[in-house]
């Protein structure tokens, strides 16, 4: 059984205009998912200046929010599993991981075990005392199954709210690499293009009008015989797959995916070609920016020392 969990604020000038849920997400994304959010609001225990909101409010400046989320039965939990973990840093309040590809980030539809949730429970139990969904205690942010590279992990609740502000406020800097099929028509480029849930194909995302804000800017670093071309991409948002969509987009999909990109694939990667190579934010505890990087795997510098090498006569 969880405890009751109370929570307060005023809404600020800057999200006036905005949805209640909207707001919310933003408030108490360490504490409860989008979904979970929504119901409590549906079920009056959320109050706008001490009256039950409605889903669909728009709210002014300075009106109060009170969430009162009574204690629920925690019936969906995960048994830690002992697995094999690059950790890059580690203190008391985070920790800093390389995520390898092929590994899922928490449990999912088809993916319920062995994921980077069930093994950072097992190297840091204090994260199963989070009072949040417990599939996913401890998970900041999340990177695709088939990307591998630099992800944060909170150890404390405490430090799961500041990471997730500052996620949310978007100071935190990610950057990765990836090699594309087609050379973009620029060298540089702004993707500014709102995603959401593919409606013909629900495992994928695609480019809607009515979709959320997805920001992603590009830079060539080198182009290579046959039209690949290595960029460096910096992730303004983070929205779910977001630079395999707007890449492919723009006609330059990611090699190696196999959702967005080409049917054949002509390196023949077992894995796409996207890598989170640093990322950098404010530590929650010390206040001190921090920078980490993931090298490249071996799978990928390979993969560009064959693209490197001329072909025998």
């Amino acid at each position: 059984m969880t405890d009751p969990i109370n929570l307060s604020f005023t809404v600020a000038p800057a999200e006036a205009g905005q949805r209640i849920d909207k707001i919310l997400v933003a408030h108490a994304a360490a504490l409860f998912t989008r979904s979970q959010l929504q119901s409590l609001i549906k079920d009056g225990h959320v109050l706008v200046n001490g009256q039950p909101a409605k889903p669909g409010w728009r709210m002014k400046s300075g009106e109060t929010v009170t969430l009162n989320a009574p204690a629920y039965e925690a019936v969906e939990q995960i048994i830690p599993v002992e697995l094999p973990l690059d950790v890059l840093y580690e203190d008391a309040s985070i920790a800093v991981i390389n995520k390898l590809a092929g590994m899922v980030v928490h449990p999912g539809a088809g993916d319920e075990q062995g994921t980077l949730a069930h093994a950072i429970l097992a190297r840091y139990p204090e994260i199963g005392e989070m009072r949040y969904a417990p599939k996913r205690r401890g998970i900041v942010h999340r990177l695709d199954k088939e990307t591998s590279g630099v992800i944060l992990i909170a150890r404390t609740e405490a430090s799961l709210h500041n990471l997730t502000a500052q996620f949310q406020m978007r100071t935190v800097e990610k950057q990765y690499i990836a090699l594309l099929e087609r050379r973009p028509k620029t060298d540089r480029g702004r993707i500014d293009l709102p995603l959401a849930r593919d409606p013909v194909n629900r495992k994928k995302m695609s480019v809607q009008r009515a979709g959320r804000p997805a920001v992603s800017e590009f830079f060539v670093e080198k182009v290579f015989d046959g039209g690949y071309t290595l960029v460096r991409i910096n992730l303004l948002t983070g929205r779910t797959h977001q630079i395999r969509v707007h890449m492919a987009y723009i006609g330059c999909p990611i090699v190696g995916d196999r959702l967005y990109g080409l049917r054949r694939q002509r390196l023949g990667l077992n894995r796409q070609f996207l890598h989170a190579s640093s990322l950098a934010f404010d530590h929650p505890t010390t206040g001190e920016r921090m920078r980490f990087e993931a090298p490249l795997p071996d799978v990928l510098s390979t993969a560009l020392s064959v693209l490197e090498t001329p072909a025998s006569e």
